[in-house]
């Protein structure tokens, strides 16, 4: 992976911030290697996402935003830049079904998802050497049915003590309590096992089958105080007809789950999607 910047930029839409963004970057010289422009007609925002040659800047990170930070007060933008070879800290949580977490541990171990991995968290013992083969810190951390908050607790404290920049649920089968949710909000990355808004809770598999219906799918979203309703990243879909069982969607759901978790996390490390309310800009 070739050094550069990604800058990422939400604003108010007008006249003239494209041209002010590549004015700015070209008057040191900066190389634009890739652009990404939307201009959202309903809200009235854009949205970029530039990718800058790291050496063809005459200086750091930290200049770039001392120089840039009048023009993003001009345009009254949201706005990021980060450094593309700086891996974010990835922490997983799970259960007892190992599909997503195999895709994603193997992922990242064949260097196709650029992260660091610094531990998993379960709330059972399971998958422990699975994690374990590939090098990585497991904890087990049970819940108590009578007091699900010391899980809770133990989990937040695993995750601030590593330090994680993205928390992903990989079928983890616990409802994290809402100042969980508000503390990483933006941060934490679920994979559904149903083509939301459609079935959400438990058991959408069943709940298609009793609806009949002729395909299923898998969403992956950023979780947040209302359940199964946070911004969508990504999603897709299997076709399926009346001959096929419950067991059987459960099947042919399980690929589409573990492809759509791995498909929205590398959107969301490589700085991608962009949030705006309930909704999500994917470049």
């Amino acid at each position: 992976m070739e050094p550069s910047y990604r800058l990422i930029i939400s604003c108010p839409d007008r006249v003239g911030i494209v041209a002010k963004v590549g004015q700015f970057v070209s008057s040191y010289g900066g190389w634009i290697v890739e652009a990404n422009h939307y201009a959202d007609p309903t809200s009235g925002w854009f949205f970029m996402r530039h990718c800058i040659k790291a050496e063809s800047l005459p200086f750091g990170l930290d200049e770039f935003r001392e120089k840039f930070a009048p023009i993003a007060e001009e345009f009254e933008m949201d706005w990021a830049i980060a450094a593309s070879e700086a891996p974010k800290k990835m922490v997983l949580l799970a259960s007892k079904e190992s599909h997503c977490l195999v895709d994603v541990l193997h992922r990242w171990h064949s260097g196709e998802l650029h992260c660091d991995i610094p531990c998993v968290i379960s709330n059972h013992d399971d998958l422990r050497s699975l994690v374990e083969w590939h090098g990585i810190p497991f904890f087990h951390v049970p819940v108590d049915k009578e007091n699900k908050q010391e899980h809770f607790d133990r989990v937040s404290a695993i995750i601030e003590e590593h330090q994680a920049d993205v928390i992903v649920l990989a079928r983890y089968m616990q409802i994290l309590p809402a100042d969980v949710c508000a503390k990483y909000e933006g941060q934490i990355i679920n994979i559904h096992h149903s083509f939301l808004p459609s079935f959400v809770g438990a058991k959408p598999y069943h709940q298609a089958a009793e609806r009949g219906v002729k395909l299923i799918g898998a969403t992956c979203h950023y979780v947040t105080q209302d359940l199964d309703a946070g911004p969508i990243i990504d999603q897709d879909v299997v076709r399926i007809s009346h001959k096929d069982t419950v067991e059987d969607m459960v099947r042919l759901g399980k690929d589409v789950e573990k492809m759509v978790l791995s498909r929205g996390v590398r959107l969301h490390l490589e700085d991608r999607v962009l949030r705006h309310g309930n909704k999500t800009i994917v470049f």
